[in-house]
């Protein structure tokens, strides 16, 4: 209970609480030898992940102390600043290239992805503008258009990066929060027709992408290139059974499964934890998901309720979408698991998502 006697969800905060704790116990077994070898430390992703939850436990509690009502009077000059940080991401000399992508910008002697803070402003600036357009969802001009071209705007430099997964997430995020507010079944329609050329374009533009998307449909045909990862991952979820090799005993860690400590970290807790494992995970995100969606039918005003439908959205997309391509469902694409996979960004705003989701819940009718 809360000082003012208003109960926060016991069962969101333990789901996330021990998804955090699982994420720090794996990301420290996935990462050590590679850590070994590439900085002769095999602590160093591990206590990076550490101060990164240091830091969103901080955010989280922040977070979860202030009132929705502030997050909607910031919601437009939080949607500016993503905006300009995700185009000074892209300018050569201010953001920061790896691997071919220019996704990170250098703040305070660490590499912040924008498109992470991104994220949570494009669903905070939803929720404010949908709850205040309510009453003209169904006119296309007044209530899609308008969130269209704002979230294509967002989507089109996030793809630049180039990120074509958070891409298709966040359209995803706006679909369903556009549908969800009342929009009508035929715009949607328009939206998803119009958007099929620039995703294909997208897809087939790049040589590597569609290398992917043909080695989703059959991995063997290319085993010893485009379809190692998945191939790699079947593996590692087949060798661990149901009871898992243990904790710390993978074997597709090592060199086979290339990022294994960010896009294919559930691949590892399935090997090392086997099924009972990997079902525990699966239960902890579904109570993070029907609790976020069930909390959304108990505000009082629109605005909290989109709020919560959106930040449930976005990370019950996110872990699905991961879950969906490690276990060969989905087209090969990096994107990291919700407070298990390594990235500091992600964590860091992760966790001030979840105290959101707390802060609403504090404010249930």
């Amino acid at each position: 209970m809360t000082k003012d006697g208003i109960a926060v969800d016991g069962w969101l905060f333990c789901a996330v609480a021990v998804l955090l704790a699982v994420g720090i116990t794996m990301v420290l077994s996935t990462s050590y030898l590679h850590a070994q070898e590439r900085f002769a430390d095999g602590t160093y992703f591990f206590r990076k992940q550490l101060i990164a939850a240091g830091v969103g436990l901080v955010g989280l509690f922040v977070a979860a102390l202030i009132p929705p009502a502030l997050y909607r009077r910031f919601a437009y000059p939080l949607l500016g600043i993503a905006l300009l940080l995700l185009i000074l991401a892209l300018i050569p000399g201010v953001g920061l290239a790896r691997g071919g992508a220019r996704r990170w910008l250098p703040l305070a002697g660490i590499a912040f992805q924008p498109a992470e803070f991104a994220k949570l402003c494009f669903v905070v600036y939803l929720a404010h503008s949908l709850a205040k357009k309510s009453d003209k969802i169904r006119e296309f001009s007044i209530g899609v258009l308008p969130h269209v071209l704002i979230g294509g705007l967002v989507l089109a430099l996030i793809v630049v990066e180039p990120d074509l997964g958070t891409a298709l997430t966040l359209g995803l995020v706006l679909i369903s929060m556009l549908f969800v507010a009342g929009a009508k079944w035929s715009h949607l329609a328009y939206i998803g027709l119009a958007a099929l050329p620039a995703v294909a374009f997208a897809v087939v533009g790049k040589e590597y992408r569609l290398r992917r998307l043909l080695s989703f449909l059959d991995p063997w045909q290319d085993a010893s290139n485009s379809g190692f990862q998945i191939i790699q991952s079947y593996i590692a979820f087949g060798s661990g059974q149901l009871w898992g090799r243990g904790l710390g005993e993978s074997r597709q860690k090592l060199h086979y499964l290339p990022e294994a400590h960010t896009d294919f970290i559930f691949s590892v807790i399935g090997e090392e934890m086997g099924l009972l494992g990997v079902l525990c995970v699966l239960g902890l995100f579904a109570v993070l998901i029907v609790r976020g969606l069930s909390l959304s039918g108990k505000l009082g005003d629109p605005f909290s309720q989109y709020l919560a439908f959106g930040l449930t959205t976005l990370l019950g997309l996110q872990a699905l979408v991961h879950m969906g391509v490690v276990m060969g469902l989905m087209p090969t694409k990096g994107l990291v698991l919700p407070f298990i996979s390594y990235g500091g960004s992600a964590m860091i705003m992760n966790l001030i998502e979840a105290g959101m989701l707390i802060s609403l819940s504090r404010r249930r009718r």
